[in-house]
């Protein structure tokens, strides 16, 4: 469906509101001049440069965006991008550099959990407010010992809560899991299995009849792909990156695999499903609606933005990438933190950006984000939508 036409303008007038300074409800901005400089530490080669280097065009184009608007009023922002290669010991280097640099407001962490739970003690104890990229919950959970540490993406419980719920409205009777051998992967399949299988016996259980894990560097997912559907259940489970995802959608086309399959939050990619379209045919994925905003009308203020976003990003790189929305969530966030915080470039107060950072509330590009004392990962469940591939590209099912 489209927008329609007579809304627009006055929609993408107060998008502009929406997302800008006023959009955290942090209140009026002050007017201040000097740059606001956040550090990236990206995963732009290794085991995953794709989601890397979607990462850092989403923040690239933010960070000109805003710039652009004068809306900063005397200020700039500037980005500082080190590539960690999906290591956690150059990341350590990276956050190091930057807890030392006295001139960055806060840091912006990509997919790699290990990266981000290891910096967790030193951006604390160098008091730089951080939000990591990556999906664990461990990054920034516990609250007290992640004080400025904090998430923005999908939360594990809240993509099994969704795939539970629509398993149990299609009565699909068994379930096989494909996961990735790491923090993310481990917790999916623990929390699925807490979800799908009570420990009492309930007629609502939905028994897992096999699992298998696969390191997040494997580029042939065949064999367990084979493994899962020779125990012939009902529906599959692919809790893996985007890249991953993929061979496992053409291990299933080969297997001539004929139940459901459904994917994680984290298998969220291009919009465009590419050579395995055929076989990804009718998948289901549970993600945020601005992956396929051009299927939903602005309604509101936070949509259009939504919509604006999805149009600039796909003018810029020829194609849109599902994550880039939560980039530039995060350079938001930062920047309306470090505008209210006060100081310059030379020296942000990084406990006052802190301290926003963790009351935050706004409608951003990825949805509801509620950041509380208690939770510092504040993408909210209702962000959350079920899409469904149809004609070799991601839909809103229903």
């Amino acid at each position: 469906m489209r927008p329609i036409r007579s809304a627009i303008p006055a929609l993408l007038a107060s998008a502009i509101l929406a997302t800008s300074l006023t959009g955290c409800q942090f209140g009026a901005p002050e007017e201040a001049s000097g740059e606001i400089v956040i550090g990236a530490d990206l995963e732009l080669s290794g085991a995953a440069p794709q989601v890397g280097k979607a990462y850092q065009r989403a923040l690239e184009l933010k960070v000109e965006q805003l710039n652009e608007s004068g809306a900063l009023g005397g200020r700039r922002v500037r980005l500082e991008v080190r590539d960690n290669k999906f290591d956690a010991s150059i990341s350590a280097t990276n956050i190091g550099d930057f807890t030392s640099d006295p001139a960055i407001s806060g840091i912006i962490m990509g997919s790699c959990n290990e990266c981000a739970i290891g910096a967790a003690k030193t951006v604390k104890s160098k008091q730089v407010p951080t939000i990591a990229l990556a999906p664990a919950t461990d990054v920034a959970a516990p609250g007290p010992d992640r004080e400025y540490m904090f998430k923005l993406g999908p939360n594990a419980r809240d993509n099994v809560a969704a795939i539970a719920a629509e398993l149990r409205a299609r009565k699909v009777k068994t379930v096989a899991v494909l996961h990735t051998a790491d923090k993310y992967g481990e917790e999916g399949a623990a929390t699925l299995t807490n979800e799908l299988v009570g420990v009492e016996e309930d007629p609502t259980d939905i028994p897992i009849l096999a699992k298998r894990s696969v390191k997040v560097t494997d580029t042939d997912v065949s064999q367990a792909v084979g493994a899962l559907v020779a125990e012939e259940p009902e529906a599959i489970i692919v809790w893996t990156p985007a890249d991953q995802a993929n061979l496992a959608i053409g291990s299933l086309g080969k297997e001539r695999y004929r139940g459901h399959v459904f994917f994680d939050a984290v298998a969220a990619g291009d919009l465009f499903i590419g050579n395995s379209g055929t076989a990804a045919e009718d998948t289901t994925m549970v993600f945020t609606q601005t992956m396929v905003i051009d299927d939903v009308i602005a309604t509101t203020p936070a949509k259009a933005a939504s919509k604006q976003w999805f149009r600039d990003y796909t003018a810029r790189f020829g194609g849109y990438y599902g994550y880039s929305s939560f980039a530039a969530d995060a350079v938001q966030l930062i920047v309306d933190a470090a505008v209210r915080a006060g100081g310059d470039g030379e020296a942000p107060d990084r406990p006052r950006i802190r301290s926003l950072l963790e009351t935050a509330e706004t409608d951003g590009l990825s949805g509801p984000i509620r950041m509380t004392p208690e939770n510092h990962s504040g993408l909210m469940p209702q962000a959350l939508s079920l899409l469904v591939a149809r004609g070799g590209r991601w839909r809103l099912a229903g």
